[in-house]
Parts: C-alpha cells; structure tokens; sequence
C-alpha cells in the first residue's frame, strides 16, 4: 500500500509539460499539481492520525488508498484544469492515511527492538516509490499521454486496495479505542508530554528545512553501530553532502555526492522515527501523523528559506549555514534523546 501510495506523489511531475499542452494552459499553472497534492497532505495529518488511533489503521488505510486510487481515475477522463487540481487536491487530504499510518501500525505490530530495521524497509518501499513513480510516469507518458499515467496507475491502485482488505483481514492489531474528544485532547497531551517529542518534531522541521527545502534548486546546483552515533553520523554525512554541493564539485562526482546525501538523511532521520512511535501508546497514529506533518511543513518552509538566503547572500552561504544547523540537529538528536532510548 505503502508503495502504491508513493507512486503518486512524483507521478505527475515529468507530465506536467504535456498536460499544459493539452489543456493549453502555462506549465507553470499546471506545476501547481503538485502543490495541490502536498500542502493537503501536510495539513491534515494530525486529523489522519487520529482517525487512525479511533477507526482502525487497517480500516483507514484502505479507505485512503481507495479515494487516491479513484481520484487518480477520475484525472484520466478530465477535461479541465479545475477539475484536476481538485481530484489532486483530494488524493492529498487522505494520502496522508497511508505512509505515517503504516508507520504507525508498525509500531503495534513490531517489538521495538526490532523496529528500526522494519520501519528502515518501510522507508525503503517508499523512497523506491517515489523513484519508480517518476521513472515510470515518464515511460508511460511518452507511450501513452499524462491521460494513461493517470489511467495505469489509479488501477493499479485499486488492484492494492482490493488485495490490501483481504491480506489485512488475517492482522491482529489492538482493537481501536471508541472516539470522543476528550480522549482526542489526552492523547495529544501524552503525545507532547513526552520530552522526546519537542526533539524529535523540531528536528524533523529542521531537516526538512535545510535537507529537503534545496532539493528545488539542485537543478541550478548541478552545473552496526548504535543509534545515538547513528544520529550524529546522519546529520555529519547530510552535512557533508551540503557542503560538497556547495563547493561545485565536477559533475562526474555528483552521484556520490548526492549518495552521501541522501545516506546521511535516512541515518538521521529513521532514528527520529523510531523515537517517534513511542511517543505514545494509545496514540501511536496521532504522533506519526504529526511528525510527518512537521516534516511537510518544513519542507513547504525550506524552499522559501532557501530562496531568500540565495537571494540576498548568495548559493555557498546559505548551504553552507543549511550545513551547520543538519549538523546541530543529528548532535542534538544524538544528546537529548539517548537518555530515553527506547530500546
């Protein structure tokens, strides 16, 4: 489901040329898809992980991968741009139900001992796709128009969805709690009662910030150990990479450049999520919802920070500092959550 979901979210990016020119709009105009699915999908997290922690992960999560899957159908047959936007507009208010949901689930299901290594594969499924979403789209794109991307990947959707009920049907997970507000409230006050919580939150925002908030502009750039030393050893390489960038290394070195990168990150921050399902017991959806949230909003927060810093100090400064707070972050992750190791 998990990879079904994040086959979505960069599928409409390679066909954004070719749906501008076919509904003769500005490809800066179509661009707006994307968008129209993240800030949804950042937005109502916490509501996500909630319903989660009340209606059933399982139960959610196919109800999500349902309405993505379905919107992602309706896309194929639209005739204009408004109608797009609002089916991506919803496919990102419940795609959110997906991935931190699993995250959570996983937490119900996996010891916590063992849970570092099953959510490092659920993060893999994911990142693989994200980058089989893209490659993919664009192959499809080319044989058959943005029209079959849409079309190909909303039935494969609906083929997870319908084999997803019937796997899930053999899950034994803790039976959901009846839901009223007051519960609601508790939870989140366990959630944030937790000192591990205000660490593991700010860290992601900040990672998203400075990691994720560059990735726009990588294009104009292009011209077993334990987990506390897994943090700081994260945030070092993240840091590396940044700075790497920055210095405008030859060409032939950028797809190293961009491994140490991207090694450094997950280091970090699938550590952070570790700490993050146990956060709460009774609200392990709520507290993966949030964190995921965070990490979108910083992500929405990075580009704009990014920007200003490359306007008014120019590229190797701002990476330079987006370097040093990665940094910060994997020692201060390293220090303020060892205390409270959950394993």
């Amino acid at each position: 489901m998990v990879f079904a979901q994040t086959l979505f979210t960069r599928a409409v990016d390679p066909v954004v040329p070719m749906i501008a020119d076919d509904l003769a709009i500005e490809v800066k105009t179509a661009a707006l898809l994307s968008s129209a699915y993240a800030f949804p999908y950042a937005l109502v997290q916490p509501a996500l992980g909630v319903t989660g922690d009340f209606f059933g992960k399982t139960r959610l999560m196919n109800l999500c991968l349902l309405v993505v899957a379905l919107s992602a159908l309706v896309c194929a047959v639209a005739t204009s741009f408004p109608l797009l936007v609002a089916m991506r507009v919803a496919a990102g208010l419940v795609a959110g139900g997906i991935f931190p949901v699993a995250m959570a689930l996983t937490g119900d299901l996996v010891p916590v001992n063992q849970r570092q290594v099953a959510i490092g594969r659920l993060l893999a499924v994911g990142l693989t796709g994200n980058l089989v979403g893209s490659s993919i789209a664009g192959v499809i794109g080319d044989l058959l128009g943005w029209r079959g991307v849409f079309a190909i990947l909303g039935s494969f959707g609906l083929i997870v969805t319908i084999a997803a009920f019937f796997a899930f049907r053999g899950v034994v997970t803790p039976p959901p709690a009846r839901f009223n507000r007051a519960a609601v409230m508790a939870n989140f006050r366990s959630i944030f009662a937790d000192p591990r919580a205000k660490v593991c939150f700010t860290s992601v925002f900040f990672e998203a910030v400075f990691i994720h908030g560059l990735f726009p502009y990588v294009a104009l750039l292009l011209l077993a150990i334990g987990e506390r030393h897994l943090m700081v050893a994260g945030g070092a390489l993240a840091a590396t990479g940044l700075i790497l960038i920055a210095l405008h290394v030859p060409w032939v070195w950028q797809i190293a450049v961009y491994g140490i990168f991207g090694f450094g990150f997950y280091l970090l921050h699938g550590c952070i999520q570790v700490h993050v399902t146990e956060l709460s017991q009774t609200a392990r959806g709520a507290a993966a919802s949030l964190h995921s949230s965070f990490f979108y909003l910083g992500q929405a927060v990075g580009p704009v920070v990014y920007g200003y810093g490359f306007a008014h100090g120019g590229p190797e400064p701002s990476i330079f500092v987006g370097a040093a707070v990665v940094m910060t972050v994997g020692i201060a992750c390293s220090r303020l959550l060892r205390h409270r190791t959950p394993y």
